[in-house]
């Protein structure tokens, strides 16, 4: 029966896109080097009806289908099990942009598009595809569909949910939906698309999306901010949207120990305010976007800034004076992740709670876990406007950090998670659940929700060749 699954399948595809050899490790290993699964083949396809022809062959061979994107993700959501009989199914291969309709501003791609190569596709129709994140050069616009990833514009463009109008889907039965009408209303019964947005490959085979643009930006302002407390940051953010309005396209807080990961791991890098004595506990790096022209922009930026100086929330600021400089500060926050990984292996928490209720969690967990582990040292860091932060734990310093995540893991896991449900907030923001947190979707999401979904994935996909593990327990 597999092999006469695989010579169907490189019937369909091709048989140079139906990988069974050789070093598999880029399909078959999670990004972050966590598991590692055995599939039974990589299938590349490189259109619609192909994914369609695999989906109804491995559904009537009884072969489970792991959808796979550019792999980047970081809750396992994309690795195929260890027993060497699941599907890989790479929409790599798929990356074309099919259509652009500057008048309705959107654009229509297929699933293995580039981030990246979207945003540039845009730009070069001076046009504006918000969508950003540090995987932007690998990750595919199908991959961030899949978990509706966030980013550093959620504050003002909200999730990949939000700018999508449009899919296309292969179904569990090898049926194409074809949804991916441009419309921004259309009343006709359930919403598909926002059923298929964020389900990570568990419902259907996201193949192709029409996707929101928006006209560039005359002027896009940066600042640096040193905050004396979370409460001061929120303070500030509270003055942002006030003063900023839609503006404000990014808003992302960071602890003095993260920036110090950075300055310890990348001396190159230059961040602001780092060397004053009694440096602050945390820093704000926030973004301004205007319609009309630079020069409103920096009015608009540094009337904020006086206005929080007089508050107290901000203890200094500097504003990036060319866009050059706007990019080396993102640069600093984007390298947190990077300096954490040179410190050694961590334990990653993607949480999000009311932006209101952010200093009271920060305040009860860093506590908590100094009493409960004394010596731990927390890298905090996120996207404050919208509530998410990237809440890691570091082993304590000298101390073994691969015993530390083998004996640790699971109890700072429920410690902090426990402390989210606490404070009325979610265990997973942007990175999906995958298969690394189903058992705490189990545990925290009510049963009530959980019997729906349950119901959702029987009816659309009886058999469970999709993606089985991820999101919902086996």
């Amino acid at each position: 029966m597999t092999t006469a699954l695989l010579d169907t399948l490189r019937q369909i595809v091709g048989a140079a896109h139906v990988l069974t050899e050789g070093d598999l490790t880029a399909y078959e290993q999670d990004w972050r080097k966590r598991v590692r699964g055995k599939a039974l083949a990589v299938v590349r396809p490189g259109s619609t009806p192909e994914v369609a022809a695999v989906v109804q062959a491995c559904a009537a061979a009884g072969h489970s289908i792991v959808p796979q994107g550019g792999n980047t993700g970081l809750s396992v959501g994309g690795t195929p099990d260890g027993s060497g009989s699941q599907v890989v199914l790479s929409l790599t291969r798929m990356n074309q942009v099919r259509a652009m309709d500057r008048d309705n501003l959107t654009m229509t791609v297929e699933a293995g598009c580039i981030l990246q190569s979207l945003q540039e596709t845009a730009e070069k129709e001076g046009l504006l595809f918000p969508l950003s994140l540090a995987a932007e050069g690998s990750c595919t616009i199908g991959g961030n569909l899949g978990t509706n990833a966030g980013g550093t514009q959620v504050v003002r463009y909200g999730n990949t949910r939000e700018l999508c109008l449009g899919l296309e889907v292969v179904t569990p039965r090898g049926e194409v939906w074809d949804g991916l009408s441009g419309l921004r209303k259309d009343n006709t019964g359930y919403d598909l698309r926002n059923l298929f947005i964020g389900s990570e490959g568990t419902l259907g085979v996201i193949t192709a999306a029409t996707m929101k643009l928006f006209p560039q930006p005359a002027a896009q302002l940066t600042a640096w901010a040193a905050v004396p407390t979370m409460e001061a940051a929120v303070r500030l953010l509270g003055l942002a949207h006030q003063h900023l309005g839609a503006g404000l396209t990014g808003f992302e807080a960071m602890g003095r120990f993260a920036l110090s990961l950075v300055i310890k791991h990348m001396p190159q890098l230059r961040v602001p305010f780092a060397g004053l004595d009694g440096a602050p506990p945390y820093y704000v790096l926030l973004e301004n976007s205007d319609s009309e022209s630079e020069q409103h922009a920096r009015e608009r930026f540094e009337a904020l800034l006086e206005l929080a100086f007089e508050d107290g929330c901000v203890q200094d600021a500097v504003v990036a004076e060319s866009l050059a400089q706007a990019h080396e500060l993102w640069h600093i926050r984007e390298s947190i992740p990077l300096a954490q990984a040179e410190e050694g292996l961590n334990i990653k928490h993607d949480i999000s709670v009311a932006a209101s209720r952010i200093p009271a969690f920060v305040a009860h967990t860093d506590a908590l876990l100094a009493r409960e582990i004394p010596g731990v040292r927390l890298v905090n860091f996120g996207h404050l406007g919208d509530g998410n932060l990237h809440y890691n734990v570091q082993a304590p310093e000298g101390s073994d950090a691969a015993e530390f995540l083998r004996t640790q893991e699971a109890r700072v896991n429920a410690l902090v998670y426990d402390a989210v449900a606490q404070f009325g907030g979610s265990f997973s923001a942007e990175h999906g659940v995958g298969q690394l947190k189903a058992d705490k979707l189990a545990h925290y999401k009510s049963p009530v929700a959980l019997g729906m979904m349950r119901a959702i994935k029987q009816a659309l996909d009886p058999q469970g060749i999709m993606n089985p593990g991820c999101v919902l327990q086996k």
